[in-house]
């Protein structure tokens, strides 16, 4: 090695050891700082309060007496405390941790939001025109989307103070409110500032708007402003927001609300939207990517935060509530968003409204950008997302400009799917009855090739019986593959319409949650403590339609006698003790869908004349036998007889 490598060697082993000791001087001058702050709050807070024999324990009971004795002792500590802590923060941000908090409200025709000059934020929002569970004719109570006492939105960031960093939590501090401003547009100012040092404040302005359109009267545009702050910042590449609140229990029955009660959020320039999913207990996930916006979702209401600039970094978790208390589920969220000393404004806003689609689809940024906050409402993926969105709530919006009763615009929605889908449910009537009328010749066929080596042969001349007398074997199927969407795609949409909750039908005080005709004194496992009636007659009309229609296609379709336990009796057993705590709504819509299937059988069958259908299946069995086979049919049939020469060679 040169005297160039040594020397260059020596150099850089200089330079590590110099940063590895001067980081570690900055640390340990942080963690002193830190820790005599932590002191200090707490001595602050022992000197605010009165000092009492009880409080203060055996071994200072004399100490305590003198302080009582003397409150010029007392008035002395708090004065010495006062002067630390105006050292420490300053004398604006020590003026601030004094003062006293006030609350406020401020209102337009939907919300009502209430403010505290503690940490300048929003501490309850009521929505005026949604209120929460209770039995017919008792629902009063304004559904409230968080709980004051655990409302808590702040921001944490460093200030200057010599040659120390002072952490500053929001929170912890009374903001100055000004008089509520109406402007011209009829929107309502709110302005709280927080003076940090001399000439420098944090601005806190929400703007609340009354223009009679949901879309923005349920939105607050939430602007930050950092005022002449660059020369009172401490070095730093970000500030930390903390938000979190309770949500209250709002429907009835705990397990179906939390099943659609999580947390949300979206990425940028996505349509789609993310989500921490159900649980029972607790959930959380570390988002270190950027962040567009956050939701505390309930089943039918939500509290979003929109940054159009984004978060850079989120940390989502929640902790549900036991079922027997008055709340759902704890929402915490820890983002933080990039700061440099040119910075001077956030532009962000909040949402707190319904989980509405038709509202949150026109919910947008400033500059037009679509946020999709339509997605906080479940309406499935796939083709069962574009079933809901492009047919099932155009025509339910449509009919509710009509008609003010549910029950009858569920019932016309059903007579419309019914109506779409009957030329696909007459072909598989007909499709069933030519297989009626068939099977004594497929019987003959099964009595030719009884041998199990000779199955490909009799599955052949079957095909060929069916082919040429016109018959689709899965015509019967294509009728159910077609309703399946729409069936799941109202699976979704009916638990998750707000246009059902608190609507009222027969026995049902709420369609958007079951109908409890009996309440019983125990839980039955899988089933719940209660008695759905709609959930029961949709159940028994299932057997209905299942028993008819296993009537109709065990005699011509040997294969189906095998599945007749689980058509008949395992099918509507289960749809009972999985819909009995569902939408009421939702039962209604499959009872109505099942009977007015049976109904549409039974017409079907008087109008089918089975001689008729007989006489075309003889006329086109004899002109497909004279016609030349497909390229199709010769590659199946050789296909069959290569597999049954392949079962043959196995056997011997």
């Amino acid at each position: 090695m040169d005297k160039k490598s040594i020397i260059g060697i020596a150099v850089v082993a200089l330079l590590f050891l110099g940063f590895a000791f001067f980081s570690s001087k900055e640390q340990k001058e942080y963690q002193e700082q830190k820790a005599l702050y932590d002191a200090y709050v707490d001595s602050v807070a022992r000197a605010s309060q009165p000092v009492t024999p009880l409080a203060a324990g055996a071994d200072s009971l004399a100490a305590a007496d003198a302080v009582l004795a003397d409150p010029a002792d007392a008035d002395s500590l708090a004065a010495a405390a006062r002067v630390r802590q105006v050292e420490m923060l300053g004398e604006a941000l020590t003026a601030a941790r004094e003062a006293e908090a006030e609350e406020f409200t401020v209102e337009n025709d939907v919300i009502a939001v209430r403010f505290s000059t503690r940490g300048g934020q929003v501490k309850g929002v009521t929505l005026k025109d949604f209120t929460k569970y209770a039995p017919r004719g008792e629902r009063s109570q304004l559904v409230e989307l968080m709980d004051p006492s655990t409302s808590r939105f702040g921001l944490s960031f460093y200030v200057k103070n010599g040659l120390r960093n002072i952490p500053v939590n929001t929170l912890d501090y009374v903001f100055e409110a000004q008089p509520v401003e109406t402007l011209g547009d009829g929107a309502r100012q709110v302005v709280m500032r927080l003076p940090v040092a001399e000439g420098a404040a944090l601005e806190y302005r929400y703007l609340i708007y009354d223009t009679k359109t949901p879309q923005r009267d349920y939105l607050v545009d939430f602007d930050v402003c950092l005022v002449n702050m660059a020369h009172a910042m401490a070095n730093q590449t970000q500030i930390q927001i903390d938000w979190s609140n309770d949500t209250y229990q709002n429907e009835r029955g705990f397990q179906n609300e939390n099943m659609y009660t999580t947390l949300a959020y979206r990425f940028p320039d996505e349509n789609s939207i993310e989500e921490l999913g159900m649980s029972e207990k607790s959930k959380s996930k570390e988002v270190s990517s950027q962040v567009n916006w956050v939701a505390f979702k309930q089943q039918f209401f939500s509290s979003v935060f929109i940054a159009p600039e984004n978060v850079s970094y989120a940390n989502l978790s929640f902790t549900t509530a036991a079922p027997e208390s008055d709340l759902l589920k704890s929402f915490s969220a820890q983002m933080t968003v990039p700061y440099t000393p040119q910075t001077q404004n956030y532009d962000f806003a909040f949402y707190f409204g319904p989980n509405k689609y038709s509202i949150l689809k026109k919910v947008e940024f400033p500059a037009g950008d679509d946020i999709h906050l339509e997605r906080l409402v479940p309406l499935g993926w796939g083709i069962f997302g574009w079933v809901n969105r492009w047919c099932v709530i155009p025509v339910f919006d449509f009919l509710r400009n009509y008609i003010a009763n549910f029950g009858i615009i569920i019932l016309i929605l059903v007579i419309l799917v019914k109506i779409v889908i009957f030329p696909m449910t007459y072909k598989s009537y007909v499709s069933m009855a030519k297989m009626r009328l068939i099977k004594p010749k497929v019987d003959e066929l099964n009595k030719k090739y009884p041998k199990q080596e000779d199955a490909m042969k009799r599955q052949q001349a079957t095909m060929e019986l069916y082919k040429k007398a016109g018959i689709n074997p899965m015509g019967g199927c294509i009728p159910m593959l077609i309703q399946l969407p729409i069936l799941i795609a109202m699976f979704r949409f009916f638990p998750a319409s707000i246009e059902l909750r608190g609507q009222s039908f027969l026995w049902a005080d709420d369609l958007s949650s079951y109908d409890s005709v009996l309440n019983l004194p125990f839980s039955i496992p899988f089933y719940g403590d209660h008695v759905s009636l709609f959930a029961l007659l949709m159940a028994i009309s299932l057997f209905g339609y299942s028993w008819y229609n296993y009537q109709q296609t065990a005699s011509s379709q040997p294969q189906m006698a095998g599945m007749k336990f689980m058509m008949l009796y395992l099918m509507p057993i289960m749809m009972l003790l999985w819909f009995n705590s569902y939408s009421s709504g939702l039962c209604y819509y499959y009872l109505l869908s099942n009977l007015i299937t049976i109904g549409q059988t039974l017409v079907i069958r008087r109008m089918v004349d089975d001689e008729k259908i007989h006489a075309i299946m003889e006329a086109n069995a004899a002109r497909k036998s004279k016609g030349k086979k497909s390229k199709f049919q010769q590659r199946y049939e050789e296909l069959l007889r290569q597999q049954e020469q392949q079962q043959r060679a196995r056997r011997k």
